[in-house]
C-alpha cells in the first residue's frame, strides 16, 4: 500500500506497472499458475480500451490484475470494506452504484479515466457466480461505450472480451464438482474460502483474450452487451470442457449501412 501510494505521486506509468506486478506476485503466492491465450488489445489510433470479463471469484482480481493494464470498476460497497477498500482506492478503482439515477454520472467518471490514458476492467455480470456458466451482462455497464453524437466516435473505446476459467486443480482438469474450490459467491466469506483454496496444489487458470470489438458496429449498448457476453460465454464454455481454446471474434450486429445508430 505504501509503495503504491508513492507510485501515485510519480508521473508516468509506475502506478500501473507496480499494480500489475503486485497482483502477478500475489497470484503466484496463492500457488496459482496463469495461462494467457491471445493478445492484449493495442491502442488503435489512440483509442482507449475496456476489458470485459466474466466473474466467479475474488481470485479473479489478482488474476486479471496481473495480466491486464487497467483500473477496475467495482460496486460502491467495496469502497467501505476495511483494508480492501483502501487497496482498491490506491489501485484507482472506479466505484459504481448501479442505480439508474447515477448511470450518467458514473459513465462520465469512467470516460474521464479513459480520457486520462487509462484502461478499464469490467465485470458486467454485476456479481460473482459458481463458475459453471456466465451470467447475463448488464447493459448499463456499456453506457461508457455509447456515442451521443458523431463527435464522440473518435473517443469510443475498443471492447476486448476476456474469458477466465480455473481449469486445473491438483494438476487435473476441473469439473462441476471441483469448481466451488475456486468460485466465491453467495454468502461465502473470503477467509474460509482462502483456507480451502490453500489446501490444494497444481492450480491453474486460463485467461482467454478475444478479438477486440468496435462499439460503432452495434446499434445500441444492448446489442453490444449481448455480443460481448456471447463471446465471453463461448470462450468460457470451451475452457470448461478442457478443449483447445483460441480467441473468438464476435459478429457485428444490428447495422444497416455505414452510419451507426445512437442509443
Amino acid at each position: 500500500m505504501l509503495a503504491q501510494a508513492i507510485c501515485l505521486l510519480l508521473p508516468g506509468r509506475p502506478k500501473v506497472a507496480f499494480a500489475r506486478l503486485y497482483w502477478a506476485v500475489f497470484t503466484r503466492l496463492l500457488g496459482l499458475r496463469v495461462r494467457v491465450v491471445g493478445q492484449l488489445a493495442d491502442h488503435n489510433g489512440g483509442r482507449p480500451v475496456i476489458y470485459v470479463s466474466n466473474h466467479s471469484s475474488w481470485v479473479d482480481i489478482p488474476v486479471v490484475g496481473g495480466v491486464l493494464d487497467g483500473c477496475f470498476v467495482a460496486k460502491g460497497d467495496v469502497a467501505g470494506w476495511p483494508v480492501i477498500g483502501t487497496i482498491a482506492r490506491l489501485g484507482r478503482t472506479v466505484f459504481v452504484s448501479r442505480q439508474r439515477v447515477t448511470t450518467g454520472r458514473e459513465r462520465d467518471e469512467m470516460r474521464l479515466v479513459l480520457d486520462q490514458g487509462d484502461r478499464l476492467i469490467l465485470f458486467p455480470e454485476g456479481t460473482s457466480s459458481d463458475g459453471s456458466r456466465v451470467l447475463p451482462f448488464r447493459s448499463s455497464f456499456f453506457s461508457v461505450a455509447e456515442a451521443r453524437s458523431t463527435a464522440d466516435l473518435s473517443r469510443l473505446p475498443l471492447i476486448q472480451p476476456v474469458s477466465v476459467v480455473y481449469d486445473r486443480l491438483d494438476g487435473l482438469p476441473t469439473g462441476r464438482a471441483s469448481r466451488p474450490v475456486f468460485a466465491w459467491y453467495g454468502d461465502m466469506d473470503i477467509a474460509s474460502h482462502f483456507g480451502r483454496l490453500g489446501q490444494h496444489v497444481g492450480l491453474r487458470v486460463t485467461v482467454l483474450l478475444h478479438t477486440p470489438l468496435d462499439p460503432i458496429r452495434f446499434r445500441d449498448r444492448k446489442a453490444l452487451s449481448q455480443a460481448v457476453w456471447q463471446t465471453v460465454a463461448d470462450g468460457a464454455s470451451t475452457l470448461r470442457q478442457n478443449r483447445p481454446a483460441k480467441p473468438l471474434e464476435a459478429a457485428d450486429t444490428g447495422m444497416s449501412g455505414d452510419e451507426p445508430v445512437f442509443a
